[in-house]
């Protein structure tokens, strides 16, 4: 039998307290992601990305199924998706869905933590709209690990399969895994047994990191699996999105239905029994920098800080100044710090030239709390068009428009000034603009984690700290409103019932 399947994907991670919305142009430009793309010139422009879909395409194509593309489009993390922009997508997916005629099965690459400015659960509604035309034709999705997968996608989908590692070096992987899967359960003829158990308690991103404990042991359970289940996944959610969906789960599928729950339930209880161990600790930025100076005294790889409040994979703008601050002030030496989002300081650099000196105020227009533009005098050190083909395990080999782009020297450090946002998760960003970055003895990355992929092999050591930004290390500090009752808002900490009271 040639399996007949219809491919989209939509991707959004949402943070609720963020400032800036992603609107239809967002998804134009990608973000990190390849641009929005249609149809046909969909499997090319996908092949080789580290990105579900071009698993999925990889899986399809080595096992004769006859595809019909319909559109990807995804942004970079912040505020919700704008009601035009997610009713535009969602209205052309479901065209071209409805327009593929007879299908086998559908295949959809998401995040699991999208949230509209009109509806909390913008995956779970997709999915709604999608049953609507094929209420029984099998759908599998493949998932990021920060999704907040709720019981309406859970009960609308028959299988998701998410990532295994953060930083995400398996989206491909993932998305071969979820239509290998899809494959394995249709060709049976018929559905799996499923299972879901939802934890209660947020975890910080910075602490997720699937390269140490405790994430690397709870990984392993989505792999080693027992007899009569198929595929299992742990969501650890995004702990920025403010509706009850929020939060930590763990998934089972297989034909043996008392296997499915037994290996959900197991799942959730190891997790709930690492709960302490996710809460780690980080630095204030001028400790952070004096403490990576110290650090690099002798040392023959860069000390690496992770400006993690203000990393753009999670809603930051990119452009909070309290580490450029930080290193100045400490006067840090053979130092560079990125990406830092500001058009107007590209603008200028540009019309000045390499060489120049320039008047600039950085960054520090987002609004965030304790932040204000960073001025001084800056050397123009260097200027690009801002194309990078991004390499390193995370990317993928993405090549990502940054718009006009320049280096700026100030004192010690330089900065890398963007035009558009992602995170500085590949070391081709510092390269494009002839920053070598195994050559620095500090490097300020805003990320969080998954710069990790590209840069822990070059790393004397990784300090994190913890910057004015808008995505907090701890969401206790998050000013939550629509919370489950009992979640707790951070590990061993309040539940959010309990922080109302007190409110």
């Amino acid at each position: 039998m040639m399996m007949r399947a219809a491919f989209a994907g939509f991707l959004h991670e949402s943070n609720s307290f963020a400032a800036a919305p992603a609107d239809m142009r967002a998804f134009q430009q990608g973000g990190g992601y390849i641009p929005m793309t249609r149809g046909g010139a969909l499997r090319e422009t996908i092949r080789g990305v580290n990105l579900g879909m071009a698993g999925a395409f990889s899986f399809a194509d080595s096992a004769g199924w006859d595809v019909v593309p319909v559109l990807w489009a995804g942004a970079i993390p912040s505020a919700p998706v704008t009601r035009d922009a997610y009713e535009a997508i969602t209205a052309e997916i479901l065209a071209g869905i409805a327009a593929a005629g007879r299908l086998d099965a559908i295949y959809l690459d998401l995040h699991g933590a999208m949230v509209a400015q009109h509806l909390d659960d913008g995956e779970g509604e997709l999915l709604a709209r999608i049953r609507q035309l094929h209420p029984d034709t099998p759908i599998a999705c493949s998932l990021d690990l920060h999704g907040n997968i709720t019981p309406r996608m859970f009960d609308l989908s028959d299988i998701m399969v998410g990532f295994r590692t953060y930083p995400h070096v398996d989206m491909a992987d993932t998305g071969y895994r979820a239509a290998a899967a899809l494959d394995r359960m249709v060709r049976s003829g018929s559905r799996w047994a499923k299972a879901m158990r939802s934890v209660d308690f947020l975890i910080p991103i910075s602490w997720q990191y699937t390269g140490m404990e405790p994430a690397r042991g709870l990984y392993a359970m989505t792999r080693d699996l027992p007899a009569g289940v198929e595929t299992a996944s742990l969501f650890m959610g995004f702990p920025a999105a403010d509706f009850p969906g929020c939060g930590p789960a763990a998934f089972a599928y297989g034909p043996d239905a008392l296997a499915a729950e037994a290996w959900a339930q197991a799942m959730a209880d190891a997790l709930l029994a690492q709960e302490g161990a996710f809460a780690g600790q980080a630095l204030a930025p001028d400790d952070a920098v004096r403490e990576a100076m110290r650090l690099s005294q002798g040392a023959t790889k860069p000390v690496i800080i992770a400006d993690t409040q203000d990393n753009p994979g999670a809603g930051g703008s990119s452009d909070t100044t309290g580490m450029l601050r930080a290193l100045v002030a400490c006067g840090a030496e053979r130092a560079a710090i990125g990406n830092f989002h500001d058009p107007q300081a590209a603008r200028v650099a540009h019309q000045a030239g390499i060489g120049a000196e320039i008047a600039v105020s950085l960054g520090g227009r987002s609004g965030i709390a304790d932040d204000a533009p960073f001025t001084a005098t800056a050397v123009v050190a260097a200027l690009s068009d801002g194309a990078v083909h991004a390499t390193g395990p995370y990317y993928g080999g993405t090549m990502i428009k940054m718009g006009p782009s320049a280096a700026l020297r100030i004192g010690g450090t330089q900065v890398v000034v963007t035009s558009n946002i992602a995170q500085m998760a590949d070391r081709n960003f510092y390269r494009s603009l002839g920053i070598q970055p195994e050559a620095q003895a500090i490097l300020v990355n805003k990320s969080s984690v998954h710069f990790r992929a590209d840069f822990e092999p070059i790393a004397q050591e990784i300090l994190v700290a913890v910057s004015p930004g808008a995505m907090p290390l701890c969401p206790s500090s998050l000013p939550w409103t629509r919370l489950r009752p009992d979640m707790r808002i951070k590990p061993l900490g309040p539940t959010f019932t309990e922080q109302q009271a007190k409110a």
